[in-house]
């Protein structure tokens, strides 16, 4: 569980360490997959090795129990803090419409549209790699979707869950996260997720599908200056 506390450096440096780059102390995820990164800890020369992987005019995202420290060389654009939430009861994907569409490669422009449109969290090219995800599609357009981010041993994270603002009050966010985390749950691990504190119609959701809060989160996003 304490691994929950830095999740972004459990996942880097377990199931998710071939998708990322750095060492023994920092690791990040590659920019179209994602802009999170991690220290190992708050230690001077971790935060020197996180600082060493950001290029100038380069943002990163942290999100961790402890409070943020900022690596020297690096400055600090914005914070807020979030819910961390593990799903507390068994979860059931049923059947039913709308058909839920797997969704890869292949979609990867209309996930990238529609997650710029909705703002669910930080969104790149191909953070669709980082697991499974799931979609909704209206005469082809795709409206809705969730799915898998930070993995660590034991737990799955469940986001980019969100809904195109002339399709919802349909229940899709409810349905693509149930038949995520339960996919999860399925595989013998624990869904667990992130939502704003401010953002009380998704906590209440996320609250209602028997997800219960386990703690808050800093995130912070930091920028490396460009000399001159």
């Amino acid at each position: 569980m304490d691994a929950l506390d830095r999740p972004v450096w459990a996942s880097l440096a377990g199931p998710h360490a071939p998708l990322s780059t750095g060492g023994p102390l920092a690791r990040r995820y590659p920019g179209d997959v994602s802009l999170f990164a991690s220290a190992l800890d708050d230690s001077a020369q971790a935060q020197a090795a996180l600082a060493d992987l950001v290029r100038p005019g380069e943002r990163i995202f942290i999100a961790q129990r402890a409070d943020i420290v900022v690596p020297p060389g690096l400055v600090l654009l914005r914070h807020g803090r979030c819910l961390q939430m593990l799903a507390a009861v068994p979860l059931r994907d049923e059947a039913g419409s709308p058909e839920l569409q797997a969704l890869g490669d292949q979609d990867a422009a209309d996930m990238l549209c529609l997650a710029r449109l909705t703002e669910p969290g930080p969104f790149q090219p191909r953070t669709h790699t980082m697991g499974r995800f799931l979609g909704v599609r209206d005469q082809g357009r795709l409206v809705a979707m969730a799915g898998e981010r930070f993995r660590l041993p034991g737990f799955t994270e469940v986001s980019g869950v969100c809904a195109h603002p002339q399709w919802r009050g349909r229940g899709l966010a409810r349905r693509l996260s149930t038949a995520v985390a339960a996919h999860i749950q399925a595989r013998g691990e624990t869904p667990f997720l992130h939502a704003w504190d401010s953002n009380h119609a998704a906590i209440a959701l996320y609250r209602s599908m028997g997800f219960d809060v386990r703690c808050e989160l800093n995130v912070a996003v930091l920028e490396r200056p460009v000399a001159g």
